[in-house]
């Protein structure tokens, strides 16, 4: 069985401590960071956004160490020029059109391209790149994968706040990222050379420049041989960060068993599945995705265990089973949209909240 590689990219907020805005001195992060981590720390478009990346991990086990060593390298490095990190796909109360933007010739380029839509898109995502064997093999999966991308991104919601506005929405991070072009669920593609003829077409027509501006919910990588689940929110925890990415990780290699047993799992049009992405989006885990195989709604608890038995026969054998079945733990604390709504309906108070991820963001690292 080839090696399931792991690599995951959190991306972070700067908070200052007192008034508990964005700041945009991430950049002095960056390069204290860029001492010690060299590529594994990086800059975004937004001053304000630090994004930390590990290297190749051969297991969940490793991901752990090095997530968990990343955050606590940006926390220190982020109390040493007194800001404060925060782990969520929004910030609750600073506005877009506050923030510095990064002086790089690349984001100078997008926003001359994209105006106000770039400018806006101030979010903050979890990447999770999980090894494959080869790009043809990677499209069969990606075709199957993109029928659980709702469900997992349910588990990751944790941007119910923008601009100061209780939106009503669990993940409001990807309806404002929607305003991008070559952004959702990817379509079928019958083969990786189609795959590769759509965006040779695009590089063609100067619509991009390379494959790395298809900004999918999921992609096979233009560079490396991974599929990318680009979906989720990233999340407050460590603990769920893992979480998520063992859930991906054994998803890939349940298909990829699946198909080496000339076992097909049932594709599903977009169409429809962006429709559970939008209950995702709105309702995390307390509403009810549709079952498209019975055709009826069900409640997205129960689709939860459903995912864990399709999983169950290749947690142990990647030794994930821990991590896996913290998704329960999900379910019974809430996802980070969930908390962060009790703390606002307890306190009427959006600063509240934002003390609130920042602790959440150092839970079980200090």
């Amino acid at each position: 069985m080839p090696v399931f590689t792991l690599g995951i990219e959190e991306e972070f907020q700067t908070i200052d401590p007192v008034t508990r805005e964005l700041r945009s001195h991430m950049s002095k992060i960056v390069e204290g960071g860029q001492i010690q981590l060299q590529e594994r720390v990086k800059a975004e478009m937004h001053q304000a956004v630090v994004e930390v990346g590990t290297n190749i991990c051969t297991n969940i086990h490793e991901a752990r160490e090095e997530v968990t060593y990343l955050r606590k390298m940006v926390l220190d490095l982020a109390d040493k020029q007194n800001l404060r990190i925060a782990a969520a796909g929004t910030h609750p109360i600073s506005d877009w059109q506050d923030q510095l933007i990064t002086d790089n010739e690349r984001y100078d380029k997008l926003i001359d391209e994209m105006r106000d839509v770039a400018r806006s898109n101030l979010i903050f995502g979890l990447h999770v790149h999980v090894g494959i064997e080869n790009r043809n093999e990677g499209l069969h999966i990606m075709n199957a994968l993109r029928y659980f991308l709702p469900h997992v991104y349910a588990l990751s919601t944790n941007s119910p706040f923008w601009c100061g506005r209780n939106t009503g929405f669990k993940s409001y991070r990807s309806k404002v990222f929607d305003k991008f072009p070559r952004t959702g669920i990817p379509d079928y593609f019958s083969s990786a050379a189609e795959y590769d003829d759509y965006i040779n077409l695009l590089v063609k027509t100067n619509c991009i420049d390379n494959g790395k501006k298809i900004w999918w919910d999921i992609r096979l990588h233009p560079f490396f041989d991974t599929i990318e689940f680009r979906i989720c929110d990233v999340p407050m925890r460590v603990d769920e960060t893992i979480c998520l990415a063992a859930v991906m990780q054994a998803l890939v290699v349940k298909i990829h068993k699946l198909h080496k047993q000339n076992l097909n799992f049932r594709p599903y049009r977009r169409l429809l599945i962006n429709e559970n992405k939008w209950r995702a989006a709105r309702y995390g885990i307390e509403g009810k995705l549709i079952d498209f195989g019975k055709q009826e709604e069900v409640p997205y608890h129960t689709l939860a265990q459903e995912l864990l038995d399709f999983i169950d026969d290749v947690v142990d054998e990647l030794g994930s089973r821990k991590d896996v079945e913290y998704v329960k733990t999900i379910l019974e604390m809430g996802t980070g949209a969930d908390r962060q709504l009790a703390v606002f309906r307890q306190t009427n108070d959006l600063k509240r909240v934002v003390d609130y991820i920042v602790e959440e963001t150092s839970h079980g690292l200090r």
